[in-house]
């Protein structure tokens, strides 16, 4: 259902996955805002939280009046977690998941459609983020060792990708939590253009004034190669999944709701990569 503002924002916000790409970023910018008072939770973080470990749960949650929800990819504790969340007084939620989740199949993102759907059927107010990769799987871990040695494979083929920085992500977050008007609000969040991701590593080689070439794989030969890396299957499954969806084109729309909310256009890729590089992070 659709939950409707029927409370003021808690000056405690109960930041989940703090640590993280979205997280950390969310967590700095509430903080030097100073708009609310952030509970930052992760597994070794300042407030202990593992979703297999839900004695950790109540602590976490102790004078959170809303919730930065990041879902494990396990969805099994989701709803009961939520359900806590509403007893212990939450009563707004925003949940971070993916552009065309609704499109994937079982071997991606049922963690995140847990999260949508859990929030959903609560009595409190949500709003659900639903981004594009983000640049920061070209900088930070994903696509970067690849990047590093002169060659990212990947099973994409010509679809395009809008990809977005994940400071505009947590800067939408911030504003979702911390203001009235996105109750039962699906944001897909996306950057400004959509490029193939062999334009983007065009892109990237660019900006670190070195050779970086795309290759296209078939998606069995990508499995292979994330296999011989050492890959647990489950999570080259999972990014296999993410692909396939990709290719489908369930990812590919160019939308404004970045501007929608923050009122200014998103990030745009290149800009971003000239900075990266200027850092030495594409350096072999």
């Amino acid at each position: 259902m659709t939950a409707q503002s029927t409370h003021g924002t808690s000056s405690d916000i109960l930041v989940l996955g703090a640590t993280g790409k979205t997280g950390r970023r969310l967590t700095a910018r509430l903080r030097d805002t100073g708009t609310a008072r952030v509970r930052a939770a992760s597994r070794s973080g300042e407030v202990v939280f593992d979703w297999s470990l839900p004695h950790t749960w109540e602590p976490a949650l102790a004078g959170a009046g809303a919730v930065y929800l990041v879902a494990p990819d396990d969805p099994s504790p989701v709803r009961e977690f939520v359900r806590q969340a509403e007893a212990s007084g939450v009563h707004r939620f925003v949940t971070l998941s993916g552009h065309g989740i609704e499109k994937a199949g079982d071997d991606f993102g049922r963690g995140m459609a847990a999260g949508e759907e859990a929030v959903r059927e609560s009595a409190a107010e949500w709003t659900v983020l639903r981004p594009n990769n983000f640049f920061q799987n070209f900088d930070e871990d994903l696509w970067l060792a690849p990047l590093r040695a002169g060659r990212l494979g990947l099973p994409i083929g010509e679809m395009p990708e809008p990809f977005v920085d994940a400071d505009d992500v947590a800067a939408v977050a911030a504003r979702v939590l911390t203001e009235e008007g996105h109750a039962g609000r699906t944001y897909e969040l996306s950057g400004p253009r959509a490029i193939t991701f062999a334009e983007a590593t065009r892109t990237i080689a660019e900006a670190a004034g070195r050779p970086i070439r795309f290759e296209e794989l078939t998606p069995a030969a990508h499995r292979a190669e994330l296999l011989a890396e050492g890959w647990p299957e489950a999570a080259a499954d999972a990014l296999g999944a993410m692909f396939a969806l990709h290719r489908a084109g369930h990812t590919a729309e160019v939308t404004d709701d970045v501007r929608r909310v923050l009122g200014r256009d998103p990030a745009d890729l290149e800009p971003w990569a000239r900075r990266v590089a200027a850092r030495g992070t594409w350096a072999p």
